[in-house]
């Protein structure tokens, strides 16, 4: 049998769903998963183990025999410390099918399978009694049900749930209480990935539509590793406030609440963004504490615990206001069963209607669902903006026809604005369309570019008035596109429109090259390293089973990260692989790259970092990777905007640095199939 699966192949008119054996989805959602990050992370598994043991210690002081509900088991990791440290009987709750069976090995593998019991339902399925899943309710509830937001795995239903249902009360919880904490602060850096800016061209503005200044932007809550975003980057107006907390060993109620923190601002700035994490007490007097504070909160930030699981959030305020020093403000933070969301007040709104709690975000203005947080920053990005000025300013003549190929892209409207006799822009979607329009309309350039709302291979002569194309230009960037190289798809673009385009026509960007760099993640390899034994217990069968799943396909392919985030250092010079000449027609035959790049410094190589770079002309890059040279030391610095490609190494490899090794690499493009065959492999000189 056969599944049909989204994947993102730059091919013009083929389907953006493949098929795919019915393995496929089982395999990458196992190879993708997170587990190997978690069983790495030793400041969370020796808390939870302090934790278990308190808890069960207290309920065996009270002379009860100790049964536990472990919510969400995953590897059966912490029910197998609450054995050790002295339960009487374990119930292991966990929903997909195949950690389930993974955990059945590994709870059998290390001894346990008398005193825990597998059980794979959603805990909200679970029954009680003597036909039930679980023969009495536990007095003791362990889960590790949390997110990035604390609450966006459904932590308060699963909770609410089990606390009427499936636990004795009082209980005793592990963690026992989550607390959440919020900093109101101004950040332009932040800020460029909620609101777009005016722009700058040729000495005049194009400014934002009112529409998408007054929206209060998208719901979903901006996770990232904030430890990379430089204090530098950020003016904090206020102090660190406690939002609310959560004591789990209650009923917990999943309605939804609303909490407010009043401070008085330490300086004036726009409030614009708010940062926030949150603490886990894994017993009550608050003696365990696991933190996801960033880094440069601690006295030094080599001592904070690396953890991608578990990351801090970003919220945008539904619009920018100016504060003052001295100036008492509420922050208020409302929350439903699975999501966040903040709002600024005065005192003098507090009475008022005004001074309702903040509803939930919704974008009314289409921009904040058709571009992502990154593609603000990239639009934002005034340098870059220049860059595609300066080509433009190359290539324009008075009559120039030109046709923008991208998604949700200005570019089009740029050569508008610096004189091209006509400008057309492919929009195939019909939300992305609306929005370009409303640039226009805020900037009364209605009609200044014409909107095809057509598939590339159906645009005819007659959709361009029968002219031909003097520009083909694109930055490029497509909203489907996964891994660096599926901006392919505008090499397809510019092949399929070949009828349609002057013999002498420019073509902008002329060129795509691919490169890469053997480098040594700091952290990111956690997420991939397997585990073997993780505080004494033996996890062996999880990682084997990741494993096979990463030898279906994925241990094959790179996979899409943002280098920013994830600090590396290079370990060989970064090199260009590939090039992709955009002026001519893509060829029928595959594209084939091979070669090597000594080591030359010294470290574990954990993969290879891939990015493309974009030729819009003889003298003018832009490169969706590396943004400078690697230092001699080897700092890598990334691109905000894009994701790279990371290519995994089975085994990761020591690397003396004297050149006497290298990185062998192999690359075909596909023309067929839009997409790039790469094998890696290290070698001795």
């Amino acid at each position: 049998m056969k599944a049909f699966c989204g994947r993102s192949l730059p091919s013009p008119g083929a389907s953006d769903r493949v098929e795919e054996s019915e393995e496929y989805d089982y395999h990458q959602e196992i190879a993708r998963s997170c587990y190997a990050d978690m069983l790495h992370d030793h400041d969370r598994n020796k808390k939870y183990y302090e934790g278990i043991r308190a808890a069960v210690a207290r309920v065996k002081a009270r002379g009860e025999r100790v049964v536990v509900l472990d919510i969400g088991t995953g590897t059966g990791l912490l029910s197998m410390m609450a054995v050790t440290a002295g339960a009487d009987f374990c119930y292991a709750v966990e929903v997909f099918k195949p950690t389930a069976e993974a955990a059945r090995c590994i709870v059998e593998k290390n001894g346990f399978s008398e005193q825990i019991k597998i059980i794979n339902k959603h805990s909200t399925d679970v029954t009680v009694g003597p036909d039930g899943d679980m023969q009495t309710k536990a007095n003791v509830v362990i889960t590790e049900l949390f997110d990035t937001e604390l609450i966006g795995e459904g932590a308060l239903p699963s909770y609410e749930h089990a606390h009427q249902n499936l636990l004795q009360e009082p209980c005793e919880a592990v963690p026992h209480r989550a607390t959440v904490y919020a900093q109101l602060v101004e950040s332009e850096l932040l800020w460029s990935w909620a609101q777009l800016q005016p722009v700058e061209v040729e000495g005049a503005h194009l400014v934002p539509p009112p529409a998408v200044a007054r929206c209060a932007g998208a719901h979903s809550v901006c996770d990232i590793q904030l430890s990379q975003v430089s204090p530098q980057s950020f003016a904090p107006l206020g102090p660190l406030c406690t939002m609310f907390s959560v004591d789990f060993s209650k009923p917990v109620s999943s309605a939804l609440q609303s909490h407010t923190s009043r401070f008085v601002a330490r300086r004036g700035g726009r409030a614009q963004v708010v940062l926030s994490w949150w603490d886990l007490d894994m017993e009550p007097s608050g003696g365990v504490v696991c933190t996801m504070a960033p880094s440069w909160t601690y006295p030094e930030a080599q001592m904070a615990p690396w953890r991608d699981h578990w990351m801090q959030s970003v919220y945008f305020l539904p619009a920018e206001s100016r504060v003052t020093e001295g100036e008492e403000l509420s922050l208020t933070v409302r929350h439903d069963d699975y999501s966040l969301w903040y709002g600024l007040q005065r005192p003098s709104q507090q009475a008022s209607q005004t001074g309702a709690p903040p509803p939930r975000p919704c974008c009314t203005c289409r921009a904040h669902l058709v571009w992502t947080r990154p593609r603000f920053g990239e639009l934002n990005d005034r340098r870059r903006t220049e860059s595609y000025v300066s080509a433009l300013r190359g290539v324009l003549r008075e009559d120039s026809v030109c046709l923008g190929v991208s998604d949700g892209s200005l570019l089009p409207v740029f050569a508008h604005m610096m004189g091209a006799k006509k400008v057309y822009a492919l929009e195939t979607s019909r939300m992305s369309k609306q929005v370009v329009e409303q640039v226009l309309e805020a900037n009364q350039m209605e009609g200044g570019v014409e909107l095809l709302e057509v598939q590339v291979e159906q645009l005819s002569s007659s959709d361009l008035g029968g002219e031909q194309l003097s520009v083909l230009m694109g930055e490029p960037y497509f909203s489907s596109s996964l891994l660096p190289w599926h901006s392919l798809f505008f090499w397809y673009c510019r092949t399929s429109l070949v009828g349609l385009l002057r013999p002498d026509a420019t073509i902008l960007p002329r060129a795509a090259t691919l490169h890469m760099v053997a480098v040594e993640f700091q952290d990111l390899w956690r997420i991939r390293a397997p585990c073997g034994t993780c505080e004494g217990f033996n996890v062996s069968p999880m990682d084997e089973m990741v494993q096979r799943s990463l030898d279906f396909r994925e241990s094959r392919e790179a996979e899409p990260h943002p280098l920013w985030e994830y600090p590396c250092h290079a370990l060989t010079r970064s090199a260009e692989v590939m090039t992709f000449d955009f002026t001519q027609l893509i060829p029928q035959q595959p594209i084939s790259s091979q070669g090597s790049l000594p080591f030359i410094r010294k470290g574990r190589c954990h993969g290879i970092a891939l990015w493309m770079e974009y030729h819009l002309t003889a003298d003018i890059t832009v490169s969706a990777g590396l943004m400078g040279p690697v230092s001699e030391q080897g700092v890598c610095r990334w691109s905000r905007h894009r994701k790279q490609g990371v290519y995994f190494l089975r085994s990761p490899w020591e690397s003396s640095g004297d050149g006497r090794a290298a990185v062998t690499y192999s690359f075909t493009f596909e023309p067929a199939l839009g997409d790039i065959k790469m094998d890696f492999s290290v070698d001795s000189l």
